[in-house]
């Protein structure tokens, strides 16, 4: 939409707080609109193409777990959970199955506007100062958000691409967990180091290591990305 930043589809079953989260969204630069339901969300998403979602789990008619599988299906738009403080399975399954972030119940307004800007400062890569990085059955472009992977094109949401091409940028060097959140999510990140462990599991899943490389478990440390 002229005169916005981006558009953010807004999906929570308190009508309340979609209507102060819109008021922020708005008054930050966003077109957003807002849905109640999961099975509205999905009609939502398919005519407003959003750039990106925020995502209650506990929804009437489809629950937001539905909701972001059915996304993830056909298409890499990113996605924040928002969760109940202490639902850690919900928090853990939504970045397994590809959620880019999650935000906890009750949260400050600059805090959600802070990670909704860091996802997407992510996700619209500035095209003219990155490159490509190549191994033995590996291609990771950042210029399109891209990993190749024995010829065939591996999908990936942004926050698990930009592990991968963090690690592979400075291969063979070990980080911690607590390092990765930082540079990675871009900032001081609080979630705990359980998000990493569960991107690391899912790179794995679909990339099984080439001939010279591999991600590494560095025990009692962390990961790297390791070329022999």
């Amino acid at each position: 939409m002229e005169g916005t930043i981006g558009k953010i589809l807004v999906v929570d079953d308190d009508e309340n707080i979609c209507e102060v989260i819109k008021m922020y969204l708005q008054s930050s630069g966003y077109d957003t609109r807002i849905s109640n339901d999961g099975k509205e969300a999905q009609e939502v998403f398919l005519e407003y193409k959003p750039d990106l979602v925020l995502l209650d789990i506990m929804l009437p008619h489809v629950d937001g777990i539905d909701v972001l599988k059915w996304i993830r299906k056909e298409n890499e738009t990113p996605v924040i959970m928002l969760t109940a403080k202490g639902d850690t399975f919900d928090k853990v399954l939504g970045l397994e199955l590809g959620a880019d972030d999650y935000v906890v119940k009750p949260f400050e307004p600059k805090e959600l506007i802070a990670r909704i800007k860091a996802v997407m400062r992510r996700y619209n890569v500035d095209n003219g100062s990155k490159e490509t990085l190549s191994f033995p059955d590996l291609s990771i472009d950042v210029n399109s958000y891209t990993v190749l992977y024995k010829g065939e094109e591996i999908k990936m949401p942004p926050k698990e691409f930009e592990l991968l091409y963090y690690l592979a940028n400075n291969k063979n060097r070990v980080f911690t967990r607590e390092q990765l959140l930082c540079e990675v999510w871009g900032y001081d990140y609080p979630g705990d180091s359980r998000t990493v462990d569960v991107h690391i599991k899912r790179l794995r899943e679909k990339l099984h290591g080439g001939s010279n490389w591999q991600l590494e478990t560095v025990w009692g440390v962390g990961y790297k990305f390791e070329v022999k």
